[in-house]
């Protein structure tokens, strides 16, 4: 089959490159490693679901999704056995290219009851190895314009999968944006954040998962409160886990009025007793809207209890306080990238 009649049947459908790829024998699909998204129709393909439905499973090598500048509307979905993709923006910068829904956890399916929280992500990648770079990833659900939907966690990414990358990736929603989970308690799953930018007000970075954000900016939305602007992180990390989200040379910034956002607070999904979460903050910037006691409690949980410290911030958000426990010297050579990422196989992604 010539790769114009290849590139024609992919246009509308990732399900019609994937069998042609078939078609065209073993061999074959093992060369073809890249395919273009592009919404005009002059890539291979229209859509990024249609793209991820054209790799083929179980690749053991690097499979790269070039998109091209446009918005991408609708849920995309990664699944398990399509390990090794890279999606790539093509735009001059991740602004360029947006992979967006607009749905939220209380936003009604078609087939009856709603989403709920998972169900509401524009992504859901649980494809271990995967890479994202250069693009934005949206959650769209418009609060103001839906007062009958009253839970309105609306996730723009949601990761159950190991060793994953992103580089240089803008996460946009408000409440719940960012969603770092594992495929169970008990098992941690490890994600690289670099360079990214992060934006939302109630619980917009949470999860189990273990993640390092290296050098990104962490942005809180206002909610037009003087008071309580919501909650940075709701880490929900396993007891079994020495390791739950780590931000290194960070900045947290915000248009919220002084002390009105909070960095986190520990989340116990099902009530569960032993998800004592982890966030730690270090050698970041903090700015005013952090206030003197950042941390608080979540419904009977305290946030004593769980694993929340600082260590060597500066900013006008940074204060030491008797809320705020802060790592010693010698602790801060235990919480460092390199150990969060580490795991059994000695993983350590470069960008």
């Amino acid at each position: 089959m010539q790769r114009r009649t290849l590139i024609r049947l992919a246009a509308t459908s990732g399900t019609a490159l994937a069998a042609s790829l078939a078609t065209g024998g073993a061999a074959r699909a093992r060369e073809r490693t890249r395919l273009v998204v592009a919404a005009d129709g002059s890539g291979d393909v229209t859509t990024v679901q249609a793209a991820v439905d054209a790799v083929p499973p179980g690749t053991g090598t690097r499979f790269t999704i070039d998109i091209r500048p446009g918005v991408y509307a609708g849920q995309v979905i990664v699944p398990a056995d399509k390990p090794n993709i890279l999606l790539r923006g093509r735009g001059a910068d991740p602004g360029r290219v947006v992979i967006t829904d607009d749905r939220a956890s209380g936003t009604p399916r078609p087939d009856g009851g709603t989403w709920g929280t998972s169900g509401s992500a524009s992504v859901t990648v649980d494809a271990a190895d995967f890479t994202a770079t250069n693009l934005t990833f949206a959650n769209s659900f418009d609060e103001a314009a839906h007062p009958e939907i009253t839970a309105r966690q609306a996730v723009a990414l949601l990761s159950r999968a190991d060793r994953l990358v992103f580089d240089n990736v803008r996460f946009l929603g408000n409440q719940d944006t960012l969603y770092l989970n594992s495929p169970a308690a008990a098992v941690p799953s490890r994600i690289y954040l670099h360079r990214c930018y992060v934006e939302g007000d109630v619980d917009f970075v949470f999860g189990r998962g273990t993640a390092v954000f290296d050098r990104c900016r962490i942005h809180s939305l206002t909610r037009g409160s003087t008071t309580n602007n919501g909650y940075v992180t709701a880490p929900s990390t396993s007891v079994t886990n020495p390791y739950g989200l780590l931000f290194a040379g960070c900045a947290f910034t915000s248009d919220a009025p002084p002390a009105s956002v909070y960095l986190g607070r520990p989340w116990h999904p099902s009530q569960d007793p032993n998800a004592i979460g982890q966030t730690v903050i270090r050698d970041s910037v903090l700015g005013a809207h952090i206030g003197p006691a950042p941390w608080t409690d979540f419904g009977t949980w305290p946030w004593r209890d769980a694993r929340f410290a600082e260590y060597h911030n500066r900013g006008p958000g940074a204060l030491v306080t008797p809320d705020r426990p802060q790592l010693t010297d010698e602790q801060s050579e235990d919480y460092r990238p390199a150990a969060y990422l580490a795991g059994t196989d000695g993983w350590s992604p470069h960008c």
